[in-house]
């Protein structure tokens, strides 16, 4: 059957949009077609923007900067000083950073970064597309930003790019973040954010920023400190728990409940953390204060290194002891301290005008105290009232103290109603207070004097301690190293040494009278010496004449075997000629030296005979570990030998005779050992006081005076001032040191008691020495009346 044949004047069946439409009302067909037009429309500017995009990326991503930094990093790392276990006692660099690989990072402290920073670091390439969709609908739906930059591309942003905020920045931070995580694995990416990120305090990364905010190593911290320190990088001034603390610990909380909600931690954890109150380290407190030691060894490194020093990570281990280090310290602050208060009281450090608000008056105490820092224990104060019977004062920390009885005393003159006005303590005055161990305060000042320190191993030259000052913050000279003084008596025992060759014993007998020299003998006047007590004894051993310190015995003993033979002698010992000019002076330490050059030649004592430069640092490292130089401790063999053995020996009993019975006999009767030797040193009018001592394991030296010479007092004396700081020391140093003494040489031999070198044994050594000069003799009744009756007239 044949279909029906079609109207000729009717169109024939279309179903096409376009017949469908045709169908449709005139409205409708209206807004089809402006839909159809917009989504064409639509439709080439998406082909547009990814022709465009597709061009940009082939255009750019060529032209991104190569990341070499990133896959060879090498951080600016400074250069940090260790005490020989392991200590941080200094750091240098503009940077402070400690780099730490990701296996050693506690992964509390990555969990935390990540809960804050990007919690889907290993769930995407760089970018994280469902990160940028979430914030670009909470800014979408609420009146603040939320950021959407992933740990890579911050990463990229903080080595490649300017902080400036624009949308072609934020392409190639994406295009940066890309290539990143195409070359470096996850765990790389991560290591080098955690070591590069700085978190304020001039901190460089989480294991730096650990130490300085918490005062602990990275691998010791706690969940709660991991929060705080994880909410520095958003903006480490804003969130520095130190200087901001309220606002720190409110970031710090947040982070705790996001480390929850990501499943880092448990609701347990969660809890305990939030509970956990943290104790923070102060910007001024350290483990150790060894400044003057890390500051010699700085100079020493950056001689080698140049700039270089400060950036390629450094590690530089010491000689030094921590325990040590911090006893000498102690002991020679002690030592100054118990001096100061002996001192007449010098007045305020400064006075300043209280406000007459209540209200204002601690914020102009903090201001105040600004330029007077807390010196370690002696806290700067101001006081807000002041009377002989009590004095109440204001801390730098707020603390309000009052001092009263004993605490007055030290300031006794300055509290007066008829005192000085510029010494007087009032209202408005900053002073220095003290707590003592009984918790009581007491007025005090910052010392005047100054003092050093330094010990060292005898058999390697190795230096233990090292203090070289009072304080390294009021007074970078190093008094160990740089202060060139007389050595007073202390000298005496390179004299006596030298003796030794030219047939003197320790039983040689020796006049301790009278001397008087004209000016050819001594290079500048006339002279006439005495001995520190006034007294002449007339004849006495070498022995007893050293143990008693007599200048006369030393001066007749330097006259018999000549100044220039003894000024060559010295130079055994490592002193220069030029310093001690070959004048009898010289017996009684006219000269100059340093308290290191005292230690390395008493060391020779100490050693039987050789002669070792100190060294300081004992082993150097890069920044991943590897040894640069690591010098071994010398053997002491024939070629160090500077002095006889026998020679080194019998000086050795000499200055045992000292510790035991002469000026330095409360050494081996507070230590309670035998094996102590050493000698004390007064210059002349008491302007340098020293203790120069050894034990076969160590050699310490103790000075005390003025920067600009002048008297510690006519009762000072290198017995009272610097031999209990040498004791405090050696009670620490020597406690687990068996007692030893040194055993005879070959060639000398014990006669009736006393040592001798066997040749002289039979009395062919120096028997006496200016037995013919006479002892002052008392006036005889004739002539005392006679004085009587001129003072009648």
């Amino acid at each position: 059957m044949s279909p029906p044949e079609r109207d000729a004047d009717r169109p024939a069946s279309d179903s096409s949009p376009r017949r469908a439409a045709t169908s449709l009302p005139p409205w409708a067909r209206w807004l089809l077609g402006i839909a159809t037009s917009l989504l064409g429309l639509a439709a080439a500017a998406f082909l547009s923007v990814l022709m465009m995009a597709a061009i940009a990326l082939a255009v750019a991503y060529p032209n991104l900067p190569a990341i070499s930094g990133l896959t060879d990093y090498r951080p600016k790392l400074p250069m940090r000083i260790l005490s020989s276990d392991g200590v941080l006692v200094g750091e240098f660099g503009e940077e402070r950073r400690n780099f730490t690989p990701i296996a050693q990072i506690p992964k509390v402290m990555q969990d935390a970064v990540l809960a804050i920073e990007d919690a889907r670091f290993y769930h995407h390439g760089g970018v994280d597309y469902l990160g940028v969709l979430r914030a670009g609908l909470a800014n979408f739906g609420e009146s603040r930003s939320q950021g959407a930059s992933t740990i890579t591309m911050q990463v990229a942003r903080n080595f490649y790019l300017s902080t400036e905020k624009t949308f072609t920045r934020k392409i190639y931070e994406i295009l940066l973040a890309l290539k990143i995580e195409s070359q470096l694995s996850k765990e790389q990416i991560l290591e080098i954010y955690m070591n590069q990120i700085y978190l304020g305090q001039r901190a460089y990364g989480f294991a730096s920023a650990s130490e300085i905010y918490f005062g602990k190593p990275l691998k010791d911290i706690s969940l709660a400190e991991a929060a705080m320190l994880a909410g520095l990088p958003k903006a480490p001034s804003a969130y520095n728990p130190i200087a901001n603390p309220r606002r720190a610990t409110v970031r710090q909380l947040y982070i705790i409940d996001r480390m929850l909600d990501n499943g880092f931690i448990t609701p347990e954890q969660h809890d305990e953390a939030r509970r956990q109150p943290l104790k923070y380290r102060a910007p001024s407190e350290v483990p150790v204060h060894a400044e003057y030691v890390a500051e010699a060894a700085r100079q020493l490194i950056f001689s080698q290194y140049g700039d270089e020093a400060y950036t390629r990570g450094l590690n530089v281990v010491l000689t030094i002891n921590a325990a040590e280090q911090m006893v000498a310290y102690r002991a020679l602050r002690k030592g100054i301290m118990d001096f100061e208060r002996r001192q007449v009281y010098r007045g305020p450090e400064d006075y300043i005008d209280l406000p007459a608000n209540p209200r204002e008056v601690d914020a102009r105490i903090a201001e105040a105290l600004v330029d007077h820092p807390d010196n370690d224990e002696l806290k700067a104060a101001v006081a807000l009232e002041a009377g002989p019977k009590k004095v109440v004062a204001v801390l730098q920390s707020g603390e309000t103290v009052t001092i009263t009885g004993e605490g007055l005393r030290p300031a006794t003159s300055g509290l007066s109603d008829k005192a000085n006005p510029k010494t007087q303590i009032r209202a408005g005055a900053v002073i220095r207070v003290v707590k003592s161990a009984k918790g009581d305060w007491t007025i005090t000042q910052l010392p005047e004097v100054e003092g050093a320190f330094v010990a060292m191993d005898p058999q390697t030259g190795a230096v233990r301690a090292l203090v070289g000052g009072f304080d390294y913050a009021k007074n970078k000279f190093n008094h160990v190293t740089q202060a060139w003084r007389q050595p007073g008596s202390s000298f005496k025992p390179f004299i006596y040494s030298a003796a030794l060759e030219k047939g003197f014993t320790p039983a040689t007998v020796i006049n301790d009278a009278p001397l008087f020299f004209d000016a050819g003998s001594t290079g500048s006047q006339p002279w006439e010496p005495k001995n520190y007590d006034g007294k002449f004894e007339g004849p006495m051993s070498l022995r007893r004449g050293l143990a008693k310190s007599k200048n006369m015995i030393s001066i007749r003993i330097l006259q018999s075997i000549g100044a220039p033979y003894a000024q060559e002698w010295v130079t055994r010992f490592g002193f220069d000629a030029e310093k001690h000019p070959a004048y009898l002076t010289m017996a009684l330490g006219a000269g100059s030296v340093t308290p290191l050059q005292m230690a390395s030649a008493y060391s020779v004592f100490a050693n039987g005979g050789y002669r070792l430069n100190p060294f300081l640092i004992s082993k150097l490292t890069d920044s991943k570990g590897r040894v640069l130089s690591e010098p071994k401790p010398p053997v002491l063999d024939e070629s160090l030998r500077t002095l006889d053995p026998r020679n080194a020996f019998v000086m050795t009993s000499l200055l045992q005779e000292v510790t035991r019975s002469g000026t330095a006999a409360p050494a081996q009767a507070t230590l309670k050992r035998p094996d102590i030797y050493g000698k004390t040193g007064t210059t002349n009018d008491s302007m340098d006081a020293w203790f120069a001592g050894f034990q076969r394991s160590v050699v310490a030296v103790v000075w005390m005076g003025y920067d600009n010479p002048r008297k510690l007092g006519d009762r000072e004396t290198g017995g009272g001032l610097s031999l209990p700081i040498w004791i405090e020391f050696m009670k620490f140093a020597l406690k687990t040191s068996p007692v030893e003494e040194p055993p005879a040489p070959e060639g000398v031999v014990s006669l009736n008691g006393e040592w001798y070198y066997e040749e002289y044994t039979h009395g062919t050594g120096v028997a006496s020495v200016g037995l013919e000069d006479k002892l002052p003799t008392a006036p005889s009744e004739d002539e005392r009346k006679s004085i009587l009756d001129l003072f009648k007239r």
